[in-house]
């Protein structure tokens, strides 16, 4: 098996995304949130596409930038973390794509207690979400590796995101 050297944490609003980047850069991982200005933007989309998080609105990633990451060779596995409409060109750039999941009433609660101004906090932007699970989650189940159940804890869940991969829970100095 050849060594990972990068892997995308993929799932919808809520799934834990942002708290396992935190989780795996507390253990010593080289990790990245995706899912922030730096490497991701709105852009205008068709308001009738009903796969974008908001109405004429997409998020997607800078791909300029996301590629240039991609070509700096890691020595040690990388974990890059979020999920656009975009990020489907990237895939073979990835050794393994991971996919975090949870059911419908837990990514709603996490969106709901997200402060005001934070994707999720208005309530359309949980009855897209409630769409997004029907439509995109399969697609992105499809593509991925590995699933991981991301409703518990966030700790549990950076535990069988590291076993699942082979790799050690604290990455060695």
């Amino acid at each position: 098996m050849k060594p990972l050297r990068s892997v995308l944490i993929a799932g919808l609003s809520g799934a834990g995304k942002s708290a396992t980047v935190r989780e795996l850069r507390e253990r010593g991982f080289d990790a990245i949130d995706l899912d922030t200005p730096q490497w991701s933007h709105w852009v205008e989309s068709d308001p009738a596409d009903a796969l974008t998080p908001g109405e004429g609105r997409d998020w997607v990633w800078r791909e300029d930038r996301v590629a240039a990451l991609l070509a700096d060779p890691a020595a040690a596995p990388r974990f890059l973390a979020g999920t656009a409409s975009n990020m489907e060109a990237f895939y073979e750039r990835f050794d393994a794509v991971v996919l975090l999941s949870a059911p419908e009433d837990c990514l709603l609660r996490r969106l709901r207690e997200r402060g005001a101004g934070e994707y999720g906090h208005r309530e359309q932007d949980r009855a897209k979400l409630r769409e997004l699970i029907a439509q995109v989650e399969p697609l992105l189940r499809e593509s991925a590796d590995v699933e991981i159940d991301s409703s518990g804890p966030v700790a549990a869940t950076v535990e069988a995101l590291l076993q699942a991969l082979g790799l050690p829970a604290l990455m060695p100095a």
